[in-house]
C-alpha cells in the first residue's frame, strides 16, 4: 500500500534560507517558496515585500510520512530560526518575515505546540519562543526566480546566507 505525502508549511524568514535545509532530507519530495496567510489572492514577491498584502514569505514542503514524520520536520524548522524573533528573522524585518508553523490538521497543531513548550523549557534561549503556531490558508508558490534559489544563484544565496546573520545564528546556538 503506498504511503500519501503529507505538506508541512513553515515562515521562517527569507524563503530562499528556508529551502536548502529541508531539501536536503529524505522523504522531502519537494520544498516550494511561496506566500500565505495574507489577504491578497495570487500576490507577487513585489506586493508582499511592501508589507501591505498581510502575507508571509514561506515554505510548503511536501513529504512522505514514512520515511520522515512531521515533528522531524518541525525539529529542522527550528534549527533554521531565531524562534525568540516575533518580528522578522535576522535581516529581514517586518510580518511578511515573521516565524511561524501553519498547520493542517489537529495533529500538525499539538505536534508544534508540544514542541514549542518543549523548545521553552529547554533553556537553550533566554528570551521566550515567540514563533506563532497557526492555521494554514492558501499557499501561493512565489515566481519562479525563487524556487530553489539556493541552486540556481548559489553564491548570493551563500552571500545572503553569511550576510544576514542566519548563518552565524545557526552555528552559535544549534550547532
Amino acid at each position: 500500500m503506498a504511503t500519501t505525502n503529507e505538506k508541512a508549511i513553515f515562515a521562517g524568514g527569507c524563503f530562499w534560507c528556508m529551502v536548502k535545509p529541508f531539501d536536503e532530507h529524505p522523504g522531502v519530495v519537494s520544498v516550494t517558496s511561496g506566500y500565505t496567510g495574507g489577504h491578497v489572492e495570487n500576490p507577487t514577491y513585489e506586493q508582499v515585500k511592501t508589507g501591505m498584502t498581510g502575507h508571509t514569505e514561506a515554505v510548503e514542503i511536501v513529504y512522505d510520512p514514512s520515511i520522515l514524520s512531521y515533528k522531524d520536520l518541525v525539529d529542522i524548522y527550528w534549527q533554521q530560526t531565531d524562534p525568540t524573533d516575533a518580528f522578522g528573522q535576522f535581516a529581514d524585518r517586518g510580518d511578511s518575515y515573521r516565524p511561524v508553523i501553519f498547520y493542517s490538521n489537529e495533529e500538525q497543531k499539538e505536534i508544534a505546540e508540544e514542541s514549542k513548550r518543549l523548545l521553552n523549557e529547554s533553556g537553550r534561549f533566554q528570551d521566550p519562543v515567540v514563533t506563532t503556531i497557526e492555521a494554514a490558508e492558501v499557499f501561493y508558490p512565489a515566481e519562479e526566480y525563487h524556487q530553489d534559489f539556493y541552486k540556481k544563484n548559489n553564491s548570493h544565496y551563500t552571500s545572503y546566507h553569511q550576510g544576514s546573520g542566519r548563518a552565524g545564528f545557526i552555528e552559535e546556538n544549534w550547532d
